[in-house]
C-alpha cells in the first residue's frame, strides 16, 4: 500500500468517526459480553449488550482497533439501540458483502458504513472493520440463549 493509498483510505470522515465512538461505557449488568479479535492486526472489540422484547436496549463497547475498526464501531454504536437480531445480522452480512463482493452499502440505519467502501481493496483490513458487527450479532444471540436457559 502506497502512502497516497493510505491517505485515501483514511479519509477525513473515517477519522472523524474514529474520534467520536459512542457508547464506550461498559454495561454493569449485560445480558451477554463478546470479545472479538482480528488475528492480522490485533484489533479487538468487546461489546456488552442488554436485550428486552427482542431488541437492543443497552449497549457498551470497548474498542481497541485501527481507525477503520473504530469508524465501524462508531457507526454501529450510533445505530444499534432498538435494533433486533435480524437487523444486526442483515447489517453484518451486507457489510461483509460490500467489502468482499463490492455489494451495496448496508441498509439504513447502518448505511453510514458506506464510508468504509474504499477498504474493500485491502483484504487485510476487513476483519477489523467486521469486529463490531460480528461481536454485536454474537452477543445478541448469546443474550437470547441466556434468557431462555
Amino acid at each position: 500500500m502506497s502512502d497516497s493509498d493510505l491517505i485515501k483510505l483514511y479519509s477525513g470522515r473515517i477519522l472523524e468517526l474514529a474520534a467520536d465512538i459512542p457508547l464506550t461505557e461498559r454495561l454493569d449488568h449485560p445480558h451477554a459480553t463478546v470479545k472479538k479479535r482480528s488475528p492480522l492486526c490485533g484489533s479487538t472489540v468487546t461489546v456488552d449488550i442488554a436485550v428486552a422484547d427482542g431488541r437492543v436496549v443497552a449497549y457498551g463497547q470497548d474498542v481497541k482497533a485501527c481507525a477503520l475498526g473504530q469508524a465501524s464501531a462508531a457507526v454501529v454504536g450510533k445505530s444499534i439501540l432498538g435494533r433486533d437480531r435480524a437487523e444486526l445480522e442483515q447489517a453484518r452480512d451486507e457489510l461483509r458483502a460490500m467489502l468482499k463482493q463490492d455489494g451495496p452499502a448496508p441498509s439504513a440505519p447502518f448505511d453510514g458504513l458506506e464510508v468504509l467502501r474504499p477498504a474493500r481493496d485491502y483484504k487485510n483490513r476487513h476483519a477489523s472493520i467486521m469486529l463490531a458487527l460480528d461481536a454485536a450479532t454474537e452477543a445478541f444471540a448469546t443474550a437470547e440463549e441466556n434468557a431462555t436457559a
